[in-house]
């Protein structure tokens, strides 16, 4: 096997594989049964344009724990990958528009962030090399004069500010026949974009301040069952198991004795499970607003008592998300141990998606995180490792837990997510199409 290839992979961690291998054993005697079931699902119920799901490997467990519909990091994504999101885009806009010549992208507008920048940058390249016309339009606040920046990358940004006219919207020379956001709308939809004669996608209705995670989680469920009688599994291999509650105020303390009351609960199925695949590991839950990405308003608890005895700085931390949103929702998510190590420290795969596609992912790598902990945490470094090939080439002629089987397991449960993703998109017809 090529060395460079061994040495992109993050090593696992861990002797209790049993069951991983066991799933990966199936997906590799049943892989065209597999890709047959996905087209089907995928006829009935179209992906999201595009999406990335962050999966966690605990070896004998392997399960998607966020599902992003407005993706950042396509600069982390493998180069040699670009064919293959050059096609997906152009198959996911000529399904949605096949007229579309001018695209307009609105980023977030956080413009501090490099790395993000950098991804927006690659975004915009990969759909001019589709064949689009592409101008990158901003909705900051005060934004009166196209604003340029020059990235470490040796690429060029320019946002230019978002004009609107009537039902429709453009910057300056350009009216765009469809626009891609790449904002996830956490503050709320903004009065700019209600109600505009253009096409919008992803659907504004899938932003967080309509989208909760519980719901998500409810159609992967479902999705999980389905795919496991399909390929004779235990679910709970590939499935997270959850619990929400009504509404939460951490600073006031109101909600958290039901808070607790479900975390307890949660503990103790997942408890049985590890009892019954005979886990070691001590079970801990990870506790994350109902909204919002970007890894803030998340933490990690064993008990229901370590939510009783937050102090105030930690209560802090978990009352608001991005923008300053507060949090009045949470999910309790079973947490899910990452036992993939690269260099000592610890790693999760992240795959891309473009339409029903996977397109790629990467590992991201921390440094100062357990194997318990959110690696997604703001303000902290990590080390984007590209992955060394895509995930839809399977190689039978090895173990089930060889590298190429690995890659295509992961892309295997992040279409799972995906597919759920898509059944939210559809649950509201009227309001959503994806």
């Amino acid at each position: 096997m090529n060395p460079s290839y061994l040495n992109s992979v993050p090593h696992l961690t861990t002797a209790l594989h049993g069951p991983l291998e066991h799933l990966e054993a199936h997906l590799l005697e049943q892989q065209a049964h597999i890709e047959h079931w996905f087209r089907q699902q995928w006829h009935h119920t179209p992906a999201p344009f595009y999406a990335s799901v962050d999966l966690r490997n605990a070896g004998f467990k392997l399960a998607p724990v966020d599902t992003n519909l407005f993706p950042a990091g396509f600069n982390n994504l493998n180069s040699a990958f670009l064919p293959l999101c050059i096609q997906s885009i152009q198959s996911a806009i000529e399904q949605f528009n096949m007229e579309a010549l001018r695209i307009l992208l609105i980023p977030e507008n956080h413009t501090r962030n490099a790395y993000y920048l950098e991804s927006v940058a690659t975004l915009a390249d990969i759909l001019q090399k589709a064949g689009y016309e592409v101008r990158i339009g901003s909705l900051i606040e005060g934004l009166s004069e196209p604003q340029s920046f020059e990235l470490d990358s040796g690429k060029s940004l320019l946002l230019e500010p978002v004009i609107r006219q009537g039902n429709t919207i453009s910057i300056e020379g350009f009216t765009p026949c469809l626009v891609l956001l790449n904002n996830d709308l956490s503050s709320g939809i903004p009065p700019i974009l209600q109600n505009i004669q253009q096409p919008i996608i992803p659907p504004l209705q899938l932003g967080w301040s309509h989208r909760l995670k519980s719901e998500h989680f409810t159609y992967y469920k479902q999705v999980a069952k389905e795919f496991a009688q399909q390929v004779n599994i235990d679910p709970w291999l590939i499935d997270p198991l959850f619990k929400n509650c009504g509404e939460i105020d951490f600073m006031k303390k109101e909600g958290e004795n039901c808070l607790a009351k479900n975390v307890n609960a949660l503990l103790d199925e997942i408890h049985d499970k590890y009892t019954q695949y005979g886990v070691s590991q001590e079970p801990f839950v990870v506790v994350k607003a109902d909204a919002g990405s970007y890894g803030m308003g998340v933490m990690t608890v064993h008990s229901g008592d370590d939510v009783l005895a937050l102090n105030r700085k930690q209560r802090t931390k978990m009352s608001s998300t991005k923008g300053g949103q507060q949090v009045s929702k949470v999910i309790m998510q079973e947490g899910v141990y990452t036992f993939e190590t690269w260099e000592e420290a610890v790693a999760e795969p992240v795959v891309y998606m473009i339409d029903h596609f996977v397109v790629g992912g990467f590992y991201r790598v921390h440094t100062s995180k357990g194997i318990n902990e959110n690696l997604n945490a703001p303000g902290a470094h990590f080390q984007p490792l590209a992955f060394a090939e895509t995930c839809n080439s399977p190689d039978k002629t090895k173990e089930p837990d060889a590298f190429p089987n690995r890659f295509y397991a992961y892309g295997v449960v992040a279409r799972l997510a995906l597919l759920a993703a898509a059944r939210e998109c559809s649950f509201h017809p009227q309001e959503v199409s994806c």
